[in-house]
C-alpha cells in the first residue's frame, strides 16, 4: 500500500507541478488540502516505509538526550558526550543533564558524511596513483 500510494503522489507532483493538494477521505465526504511540501514529506515517508525502512520525525527545534543523539548518529551515548565536551557539537546543560538541539545533531552527521566522502576520494586517488587498479 505505501508503495503504491509513494507511486500516485509522486507521479502527481511531477506531472501536474501544484501548489496543493486535495485529498478525499474515502467513505466520507470529508477532504483534506495540503500543502505542496506536506505531500513532499508524506512522500518520501511512504517511499521509505514501502523500502522496509524505519523512520523518525522530529520538530527541528527539538532539543534531544545524548541517547537519542546517539541513536541517530549511530554511535554510543560516551562518544556523544565526549563530542559534546570537545565543543565538536553545542549543547545546553539543564541541572546535570545535556540537552542537544536536533539541528545540530544533524549539522555534525552531514559534516561527517562529507569527511568520509572525501577520504573515500583521496583513498581512490591514492589507489589509482599506486596503479591498483590498472589491469
Amino acid at each position: 500500500m505505501a508503495q503504491s500510494s509513494f507511486n500516485v503522489l509522486q507521479n502527481t507532483i511531477s506531472k501536474y507541478g501544484i501548489e496543493k493538494v486535495d485529498i478525499e477521505i474515502e467513505g466520507t465526504n470529508d477532504k483534506l488540502v495540503l500543502p505542496l511540501s506536506a505531500v513532499k514529506l508524506l512522500t518520501e515517508i511512504l517511499k521509505n516505509i514501502s523500502e522496509g525502512r524505519m523512520i523518525s520525525i522530529l520538530p527541528v527545534a527539538a532539543e534531544l538526550t545524548t541517547q537519542k543523539a546517539a541513536e541517530i548518529l549511530g554511535c554510543s551515548r560516551p562518544f556523544v558526550i565526549k563530542l559534546l565536551e570537545e565543543n565538536r557539537i553545542p549543547f545546553t546543560k539543564i541541572g546535570k543533564h545535556r540537552r542537544i538541539m536536533v539541528e545540530d545533531v544533524m549539522k555534525y552527521k552531514a559534516h561527517l558524511k562529507a569527511e568520509q566522502k572525501q577520504n573515500l576520494i583521496e583513498m581512490m586517488s591514492d589507489d589509482e596513483e599506486a596503479g591498483l587498479y590498472d589491469s
